[in-house]
């Protein structure tokens, strides 16, 4: 990866005003978190990009610490990513990295392999911007299930059942619809940006095109304060839309393909970028799938209404199936609910607890309770059928 021209001219000189990595993000609760370091001769860097077993570092002096060594910890959840913040012994042979401040937010998915370990592809994060192609038909699925993730990623080492530093944080997520120039005019644009809005509640839905210019003046006042991270699929425009914000070509681009309008998987790093307006940009490559991990909260803002629907069922325990009383079944009946959503909703709450029962014997205890009922009420349901009584 190319730098940009704005670390080559990173000023060396501090102030009273403004620390040396201030345009990285330091503040005085880092300083307060890395001053038992400071006492030990280390000195504060902030990753910038992770490979192979190295990492790249930004220090006070202004220098680029390339291919920095650390330690890789049996836990994935622990293993050093873009956007941490590190104590670095910068003047070791080999430079090393021995101790990482606790994280105040992490993006963390599930991995695809059959262990359904957590992977955090970003920390110490402010905004989560969801990138969304409008070149391909909208996977409204694909946005819930970015949203449930994203409303999820707080607390950075509080996911790792430990206090964060600087107290709970959040990361704002808001999702970006890209390459709008293709959108051939604004009502269809308009309706667009509303059926997102709909799956998304609260959340800021932006269009935005590199091409023209649109929506990019809005999206860089987002992001001129704290960090953000560039999140999507493959050809949604992410490494074209961070060269807009620098002002020029530091992530390479291609284009995606004309028939599924896919890219080509150009980024494969996740690189930590300062922007010329301020604030700070990490552009990841593009996401083939998006496991939740421990999602719970994020699914339930995500879904707000279904569970506000779910409180006015006449059980308690209502699975929204066929049972008496169930107003979500009544709203999907009336047409106030799509299918769609609740079906989308369901498949991700199970989905997520897959995966908290793989490491939670109590969660674990309840799915093979609840199978054990169904089975129960099927067999006693063909009894029925067939006149048979138990």
């Amino acid at each position: 990866m190319s730098l940009p021209s704005s670390l080559s001219s990173f000023s060396t000189s501090a102030s009273s005003a403004a620390h040396p990595l201030a345009a990285y993000g330091w503040d005085d609760d880092w300083a307060d978190a890395f001053a038992p370091y400071a006492a030990q001769g280390l000195v504060p860097g902030r990753v910038l990009r992770v490979d192979r077993g190295r990492c790249d570092l930004i220090t006070p002096e202004g220098t680029v610490l390339a291919d920095t060594a650390f330690v890789v910890p049996r836990d994935p959840m622990r293993i050093i990513c873009t956007g941490d913040w590190a104590a670095v012994d910068a003047d070791g042979d080999p430079r090393f990295v021995r101790a990482l401040l606790p994280r105040r937010t992490a993006f963390v998915r599930s991995t695809s392999s059959k262990r359904s370990e957590g992977q955090v592809l970003a920390t110490n994060i402010d905004h989560i911007a969801i990138c969304v192609s409008l070149a391909v038909e909208l996977d409204l699925g694909r946005v819930e299930r970015f949203l449930a993730l994203a409303l999820s990623s707080s607390g950075g080492d509080a996911l790792l059942g430990e206090a964060a530093g600087a107290g709970e944080r959040t990361a704002a997520p808001l999702v970006l619809l890209t390459k709008a120039d293709l959108v051939p005019d604004a009502v269809t644009l308009s309706h667009l940006v509303q059926d997102v809005e709909r799956v998304a509640p609260g959340v800021q839905v932006l269009p935005v095109s590199s091409a023209t210019g649109e929506g990019i003046d809005v999206f860089s006042a987002i992001v001129s304060g704290g960090t953000s991270v560039l999140l999507g699929t493959s050809g949604a425009g992410k490494s074209t839309l961070a060269n807009t914000l620098l002002g020029e070509d530091v992530m390479t681009v291609r284009a995606a393909r004309d028939v599924d309008g896919k890219g080509r998987h150009t980024t494969t790093t996740r690189n930590l970028l300062v922007l010329p307006s301020g604030g700070v940009l990490i552009d990841t490559p593009g996401l083939r799938g998006v496991g939740l991990w421990d999602a719970e909260v994020g699914v339930g803002q995500v879904f707000s209404e279904i569970e506000d629907l779910a409180a006015d069922c006449r059980f308690h325990d209502c699975a929204h199936e066929a049972e008496p009383g169930c107003a979500v079944r009544a709203a999907i009946e009336d047409g106030v609910l799509p299918e769609r959503r609740f079906d989308s909703y369901r498949k991700l709450l199970r989905e997520n607890q897959r995966i908290v029962a793989k490491t939670d014997a109590r969660v674990r205890a309840e799915i093979r309770k609840d199978w054990k009922r169904k089975g129960a009420e099927g067999r006693a349901a063909m009894d029925a059928k067939r006149g048979r009584i138990r």
